[in-house]
């Protein structure tokens, strides 16, 4: 069967392509952990995408190079781990396009051979198995893949490689519609889910005989291709005249070349006897036609013809060799095209030089040079030459050569001639012996140089102190336009649209705090309102007491002395005071007192907890456990811990008696072994001898004789101990036992002097530093993992600022409004503060809302919000109160939303800070990027300092220049996790789940040990460093130090009873440096023996593993392993697996039902409801009759019939116990109905509810805060426990993690992928400029104003020991300032103009700011916001859907890929592409855009003088320099290459296809275009481009999500058509919502007249659309 009878097939996989596209996800390609994600890029749809690619002409080899280089470099550099994969079958796919056959090749032998680039070319293609393997083996996170090729068959090996990769779970990125900054890239991922998996299963034989079909028919193409340019020489015959050629060349230079000289001389030769040959063929077919003959010799070039094009060819090679790039940048532009005529040969002469780069390897041992593979060819170069021969030089135009060129010219021809041998081909010179143009004939054959220069070469002067403070000394070096310039006279402000005319543009509108909504009214005495705000704080306090149960604080503002180190103890007085004495006396008689109250309370539950731990040890233990935490006595306690040593020695004996040779249940000498450990270790000073001989006992009967005798040696346990060793001992040494069986028990390396600074815990001596730092008001940054106690310090800031007065804020500062409302429930819990009238202790700042914010002192925001308050003009004074600011999870500084944020926050404050993280890799450069700020503060702190007494108020607060602060900057760095977490790989194996243990060490390989070692976060528990040890020693029967490393016999275990935390520590990291010490010896075999035994077994999945997962959570609750956390990295996912495995448990209950149950509770219901209404009737009636009521038995029987039946109902629908994972013992029903109600509203609520009563509960960004409350709160009051939390310090000991449906490469990947480096972001935007030029002109305080502005344009992490990005910025910044005052948002003193304020409230979406105020000021959406009649204030639906219309273009840009628009599916709500803006609009659009590309094509131009020239002629990856020394003595090389003038800003490789500055004027350059040294890119011009296209010139449509939903009100809706995700098309929609509240309350303050049609237009919508909001 053909090609034709798989057609159905190849549609289908098309079609089921087409549908998952616009749920592909437009994301980053690289997260965090970028290292650890290895990936492919299919190198057939790399060469696709940028052959496309709308700046390039075909031909031009070199920049097709430089594209690809640009674009692969852009992956290393962040920090990507790929591989470029060539298939052999892919190579079919060109035979239609002989030109990219050579190109590919050369492609493949670049990146081999002058890159590090891993590529792949050894695969048939992509249904072989070999490459299956490799897929399997190296598991790449995605393919990066096209999605439509040159031709329809392309597409389908296309869509082949695409089916293929999604049934081995590798996610497909397309190549086309990517944008890229300098951390990201972004682009469309199509996720590989189980029905894409399932699609390949189903039809495994039809996709693999289509593929074969296809295969074969593109051969047959072949064949044809062949056939009509080479007759009977079929391809093995062309490959074998290939390989002659090259060896006869090898004879004739024996010394070796240049791979330019060496292709161009066979490929020549070769073609010039095979067109003989053809040429031959032609006269024998038509030898009897006389006319076919004639046809044949004018349709074809003779040979003589043909061997004048070969010289002009070997002329234009002689000058890719001869002539720098600086000179070829500079070749005129030739616009005629080829002859048809001479198609065939050019055609053939291609195929040639693929036979001969195919056959490369035949130099193998050969000095070939293959430096130059990316410069093969030119042609524009050839036509210019061509053009030059047949025009120019026949009418009198005669250039010479040059020597050079004549001499490299002759010997090149000369070596053709002696290849060909078979005829003469001619002598060197003249070049053209024949007059057959080789170029059509074209009225404009050469493209014109721009005559008009782009204009405003020059900046227009801007001057404040800012500015000059900051770029001033740029100045000398920048052309700046005069006075009396028509651009700096046109500055004028023109006559503003007449409906504008009575808007204050000017006026300083609120800012976004006082926009926000207000939870309360925080001056309101309405007893509503005051009964609301009571119950807001119940509940906060209620919220932080399930977040961690501590008890509440009272805070009495005290003054705070500056305190020293505490580290050291102080030393004591010589003599005690009176007082001192009284003081010490107390404290012992309250010591003692507490001793009596303790002794008195384990009196009365001893007797109970030993009966219990007699019935059962473990339930007693537990009980036993838990009066030793409450129990604050150590004698006390002493006596507790040898009741239970005592019981445990009795269990044990009791079971090894019972148990005889069995197998013998350790958990009862753990028991034991934990009870001496706390005994020996926390209470040495009370053990006594007759203790000392019971704890050596017990150790006896364990079988540990040497632990014991050295414990006790004169300890004589008696001769039946010794007897029954065999039947007491647990069989292995006490070292082995502790480390396998206790590891997590181990006791920590813990201080046990107490701090009189902290209450609750003893700290570490790293957690004390950060006390110190506290005290000295000095600012850290703290990096340790999570659990290890680090939020600690920010509890002490705050209580500490809070004791310092009533006036001075902390402000907390973290990522999410989860975490911010996590912390402030917790502040409300832990502390509590009576404070002035208006004064409160904590208040919360979000977008959503605020809640006493400025009036608190501890305020906690989001950084979006704080930002805002410290840029606010009036905002200074409240700013100047801040004593400390905590920044939670600081590494967001690096993340891809908001991390310029971080930063701005972090330069502006003037404070001390604490700056919190687990996952820093380079927090060293962070510190010192962090005190270079402080130093820049400290100086400016000095300067404003000399004049602040003078202008000081009296009545002011405090500021932080009367605080004596430091301005140090420390690194605390701890990396000892509390809790161990051990790894387990999830296995289907016949249905069924299983665990294996995953060692960490079976992630890493012998050659990663070598090259990096261990990775420093690669912790072993003490169990995981055992079984290090015995696979070491098993690996190698007679390793030399089996004995030293021996766990009884290693260095730092000798003789010790009690094992350390530390000393386990210590042990795994001597085995790590041997096993490294191996790999370096000459024992690396060894090594990777003992790694390939450390891994799991083979891990088997199979099926759905979605429909898999209710079996693993029920696996887990049978493993006693709940509660757990499941992480999933979709949000749809989330949800759907939360049901799922509630569905799960209803099934398992209607199973476990009476067949009648159903029945019985309807009858039931039913009677329920009869009683109940009769019990009201007489309820009734007794009200009405004041009399005493008489039937009161009547109603008595009622009751108690309701009651009963109420019960036997309750007990048929009651959840059975194995089918909830609900603890209905952790939470009243009270507390229960309190935190459902809060949700009875919410869109989840209802669902979320009926999940929480089965013990269920989901989690993720798109939830409203409600709804994560009740999450948050049922899962640590212990309710729900199919949730989950981080391991605590103190509570949890061990935590467990279950990689399921994740293959092992990647988990491998995972363990051994480092922690993120934080890398500085581009810090500015045209708005941000805005606001800054806003707090330093309008200030309340210019000094602190001008400082906070400086210190953000000069403080960027960017920039940091980078003084040439430094440089750049600035040159951005004078652009920006450039654009402002064009536009009229600022004028040349730098203060703000015209409608500056409403762009600085959009912020948030530029470039989309300016085009709206563009649109405003023009008067659009005046003319468009007519009402329904005159002097209505109604608007149609026809104007608002239009609004919406317009308003979605701006503020609800996302895209969906370009393909998509070929779809043939029916939409039924949506009409899912976003039209294009009304007519009017898109001009404005255009006009505006066209204004800002010229300014910044200028801009360009300016700034190309910083360019490093250098660099420019090096490819960015292979750094292949093609500069050299410009050709002076060729007169031709002159006259061709001497348009030097447009050439300025734009890459010579890219000057190449013929592109100039000119093209700099076009709104979607690419970035790629212009210099790329110059550190500035197309992209931070703010255009808004009204049609994007992608890399292949298909316009990408926008989704109309934003206007459907105004439409039909349907979250469902958007889900079916538009392809988005529930939760994430609400929150997108919400964020529109919010623009369009901001655009209206913005115009309501700018226009006085309340019956504008624009203000009143947008109110309408703003109302009409948060309702239809809040009705889903």
């Amino acid at each position: 069967m053909g090609l034709e009878g798989h057609m159905m097939l190849l549609e289908e996989m098309a079609q089921f392509i087409l549908d998952a596209l616009p749920k592909a996800e437009y994301s980053s390609l690289f997260n965090d952990f970028v290292e650890s994600e290895f990936f492919l890029v299919d190198g057939d749809s790399l060469l696709v995408t940028l052959i496309c690619e709308k700046t390039f002409k075909w031909g031009q080899e070199l920049h097709f190079f430089y594209l690809v280089e640009r674009y692969l470099l852009d992956l290393v550099s962040k920090g990507g781990q790929f591989a470029v994969v060539f298939f052999k079958d892919a190579e079919y796919a060109y035979f239609n396009f002989p030109e990219l056959l050579p190109l590919r090749t050369a492609l493949m032998l670049h990146l081999q051979h002058n890159t590090t680039i891993d590529v792949q070319t050894k695969f048939s293609g992509c249904l072989s198995q070999e490459w299956k393997f490799f897929l399997e083996e190296s598991y790449p996170y995605f393919l990066i893949v096209a999605d439509e090729g040159l031709n329809h068959l392309q597409t389908h090996l296309f869509n082949f490689l695409i089916i293929q990769s999604w049934s081995m779970k590798v996610n497909a990125v397309l190549s086309t519609g990517q944008a890229s900054n300098i951390l990201r890239l972004y682009g469309y991922l199509m996720s590989s889910l189980y029905k894409n998996q399932s699609f390949f299963e189903q039809n495994k034989m039809k996709i693999e005989n289509a593929y074969k079909a296809l295969i074969k028919h593109l051969e047959e193409c072949r064949v044809l291709a062949l056939e009509s340019l080479f007759g009977n020489l079929k391809w093995k015959n062309m490959m074998e005249e290939a390989c002659e050629t090259i060896s006869l060349l090898k004879q004739l230079w024996p010394e070796g070349s240049d791979i330019r000289r060496v292709l161009w001389v066979t490929s020549c030769s070769l073609s010039l006897r095979m067109y003989h040959h053809f040429l031959e063929n032609r006269k024998m077919t038509t030898s009897d036609d006389k006319t076919k003959t004639q046809q044949v010799q004018s349709n074809c070039l003779t040979l003589q013809e043909v061997e004048d094009l070969c010289r002009l060819q070997c002329l234009s090679v002689v000058f890719l060799l001869q002539i720098p790039l600086s000179q070829r940048a500079c070749a005129r532009v030739i616009t005629s095209h080829w002859t048809k005529n001479i198609k065939t040969f050019l055609n053939m002469k291609k195929w040639c030089d693929y036979f001969i780069l195919s056959n490369i390897n035949i130099f193998e041992f050969w000095n070939l040079n293959l430096t130059h593979l990316s410069d093969l060819s030119d042609e524009l170069l050839l036509k210019n030459i061509a053009f030059y021969y047949e025009n120019e030089n026949v009418q009198g135009l005669h250039l010479n050569l040059g020597n050079d060129i004549m001499k490299d010219f002759e010997h090149l021809w000369n070596t053709v001639s002696k290849l060909v041998r078979k005829f003469d081909v001619g002598k060197p010179f003249p070049l053209r012996t024949t007059k057959l143009p080789f170029l059509k004939r074209n009225p404009s054959p050469i493209k014109d140089t721009p005559k008009e220069k782009i204009s405003n070469l020059g900046f227009i002067p801007v001057s404040c102190k800012v500015v000059d403070k900051f770029v001033g000394d740029l100045f000398k070096d920048l052309p700046f336009l005069k006075s009396d310039d028509p651009v700096v006279t046109s500055l004028v402000k023109q006559k503003e649209f007449d409906e504008l005319l009575h808007w204050h543009s000017h006026r300083l509108l609120r800012d976004d705090y006082d926009r926000t909504k207000c939870q309360f009214d925080e001056k309101s005495r309405d007893p509503r309102f005051l009964r609301s705000l009571q119950k807001y704080h119940v509940f906060q306090r209620f919220y932080g007491n399930s977040l961690e149960s501590v008890p509440s604080k009272v805070v009495v503002s005290q003054a705070v002395k500056p305190k020293k180190n505490f580290i050291e103890p102080k030393s004591k007085k010589a003599h005690e005071t009176k007082a001192e004495i009284i003081t010490r006396e107390n404290k012992k008689r309250l010591f003692a007192q507490e001793e009596q109250k303790e002794e008195k309370k384990w009196n009365a539950l001893s007797l109970s907890i030993e009966e219990e731990m007699k019935a059962n040890l473990n339930s007693g233990i537990k009980k036993l456990e838990d009066f030793l935490k409450s129990c604050k006595s150590n004698s006390v306690k002493f006596r507790a811990e040898m009741v239970g040593l005592t019981a445990c020695l009795k269990a044990w004996k009791e079971h090894c008696q019972g148990q005889g040779d069995t197998i013998k249940d350790l958990n009862i000498a753990v028991q034991m072994m934990k009870r001496i450990h706390s005994l020996m270790e926390k209470y040495p000073e009370l053990i006594q001898e007759a203790d000392q001989n019971f704890i050596a006992r017990c150790l006896k009967y364990l079988g540990f004789d040497e632990l014991a005798s050295s414990l006790y040696p004169t300890q004589a346990a008696g001769d039946h101990i010794k007897k029954k060793k065999n039947k007491y001992s647990i069989g292995i040494g006490p070292v082995r036992f502790q480390l396998q069986h206790m590891g997590h028990y181990l006791i920590r390396n813990e201080r046990k002097d107490p701090d009189h600074r902290v209450q609750d815990f003893i700290p570490d001596t790293w957690q004390r530093e950060l006390l110190d730092v506290v005290d000295n008001n000095e600012s850290a940054v703290i990096v340790a993992p999570t659990s290890s106690g680090k939020t600690y310090a920010s509890h002490y800031c705050l209580e500490r600022v809070l004791k310092e007065s009533d006036q001075g804020v902390v402000v907390y500062v973290a990522p999410t409004k989860a975490l911010v409302n996590q912390v402030a429930a917790t502040v409300h819990s832990r502390f509590t503060k009576s404070l002035p009238g208006g004064e409160a202790l904590c208040g919360v700042f979000t977008r959503d809302y605020r809640h006493e914010a400025l009036n608190c002192q501890v305020l906690i925001t989001v950084p979006a919000c704080f930002e805002i308050l410290l840029l606010s003009p009036h905002r200074q004074a409240w700013a100047k109160r801040i004593r400390y600011v905590i920044f939670d999870e600081v590494h967001c500084l690096g993340g891809e939303i908001g991390a310029e944020i971080w930063e701005h926050l972090l330069v502006m404050i003037r404070c001390p800070f604490l700056a919190l993280s687990a996952t820093i890799s380079n927090p060293e450069h962070l510190t010192e990027w962090l005190q270079s700020v402080k130093h820049y503060w400290k100086q400016a702190d000095n300067i404003m300092g000399k004049n602040v007494a003078s202008k000081r108020n009296v009545n002011s607060h405090k500021d932080y220049l009367q605080m004596k602060q430091s301005y140090r900057v420390r690194l605390v760095l701890y990396g000892e996790r509390y809790n161990d977490l051990e790894k387990h790989v999830c296995s289907i194996k016949r249905d069924n789940i299983t665990f294996d243990h995953f060692h960490p060490c079976s992630a890493l390989t012998a050659d990663h040990i070598e090259k990096y070692g261990f990775p420093s976060d690669l912790a072993l528990s003490p169990r995981e460093t055992i079984q290090l040890y015995d696979a070491m020693a098993h690996s190698w029967k007679s390793w030399p130090r089996a004995q030293e490393f021996c766990p009884e016999e290693f260095i730092h275990f000798k003789n010790k009873i009690v094992i350390k935390k530390l000393d386990a520590r210590k042990y795994e990291e001597s085995l790590k440096e041997e096993l490294t010490d191996w790999i370096k010896n000459g024992n690396a075999d060894k090594a990777k023996i003992v790694l390939r035994n450390l891994r799991p077994d083979s891990v088997c999945s199979s099926g759905n593993m979605v429909h898999m997962f209710p079996l693993l959570v029920e696996k887990l609750r049978k493993m006693e392993k709940l509660p757990a956390l499941f992480f999933l990295f979709n949000v749809g996912d989330v949800e759907q697996s939360a049901k799922s495995v509630d569905t799960f448990l209803k099934k398992k209950q209607e199973r476990k039902r009476p067949p009648k149950a159903e029945k019985e509770a309807h009858v039931m219901a039913n009677k329920l409801g009869k009683v109940k209404k009769s019990i009201e009737k007489q309820k009734t009636l007794d009200e009405k009759s004041k009399k005493k009521p008489r039937n009161m038995d009547q109603s008595l029987i009622h009751e108690a019939e309701y009651g009963y039946l109420l019960k036997i109902l309750e007990k048929n629908l009651e959840i059975p116990e194995d089918c909830t994972y609900a603890d209905h013992k952790m939470i009243d029903i009270e507390t229960l109905h309190m935190v459902f109600d809060r949700v009875k509203s919410t869109r989840k609520g209802e669902e979320l509810k009926a999940l929480a009563r089965r013990g269920i509960g989901y989690h993720h960004a798109s939830m409203n805060f409600k709804e994560k409350q009740l999450v948050e709160i049922l899962f640590r009051k212990g309710f729900i426990r199919m949730s989950g939390r981080a391991g605590r310090r103190g509570q949890d000991l061990l935590g467990d993690v279950y990689f399921f449906d994740i293959p092992l490469p990647k988990i491998e990947k995972l363990i051994k992928s480092k922690v993120p480096e934080l890398r500085g972001q581009f810090p500015l935007g045209l708005s941000l400029v805005l606001r800054l030029m806003l707090l330093a002109s309008k200030g309340d305080d210019p000094e602190d104003a001008n400082a906070k502005v400086l210190s953000v344009l000069r403080h960027s992490l960017l920039t940091f020991k980078q003084p040439r990005v430094m440089e750049m910025l600035k040159l951005y910044f004078l652009f920006a300032l450039q654009f402002l005052v064009k536009e009229g948002y600022l004028d040349q003193e730098g203060n703000l103009m015209g409608f500056a304020g409403l762009v600085s409230h959009l912020h948030y979406h530029e470039p989309s700011n300016f085009v709206f105020v563009s649109f405003l000021v023009k008067g659009l959406f005046h003319d468009l916001c007519q009402p329904t009649r005159k002097g209505s204030k109604h608007f149609s639906q026809d104007v608002m859907e239009k609004l919406v219309l317009v308003l979605a273009n701006l503020f609800g840009r996302c895209y969906l890929p370009a393909k998509f628009l070929e779809t043939s599916h029916k939409f039924h709500q949506s009409k899912v592409f976003l039209e294009d803006l009304p007519e009017d609009f898109n001009a404005a659009l255009n006009e505006y855009n066209m204004k800002v590309t010229e300014d910044f094509a200028s801009f360009l131009l300016i700034v190309s003088r910083f360019a490093d020239m250098k660099q420019e002629y090096e490819l960015p990856l292979s750094k292949l320099n093609f500069a050299g020394k410009e050709c002076e003595d060729s007169q031709l090389v002159f006259h061709l290459m001497n348009c030097k003038e447009g050439r300025v800003a734009i890459s010579p490789f890219v000057c190449l296809s013929g592109n100039s500055d000119r093209d700099l004027l076009r709104i979607d350059t690419p970035n790629h275009v212009i210099l790329r040294t110059t550190g500035i890119s197309p992209g931070q011009a703010p255009v808004l481009c009204s049609q994007r296209f992608d890399n292949q010139g298909r316009r990408m449509p926008l989704n109309a999500y934003a206007l459907d939903f105004y439409k039909h009100g349907s979250l469902v809706g958007l889900v079916q058509d538009n392809r988005m995700n529930e939760g994430a098309a609400y929150y997108l929609l919400k964020d529109f919502a919010h623009t369009i509240k901001a655009i209206s309350v913005s115009l309501h303050e700018l226009c006085e007249n309340e019956d504008d049609n624009v203000v009143l237009a947008f109110e309408q919508l703003s109302e009409t659309f948060w309702e239809k909001l809040k009705n889903v």
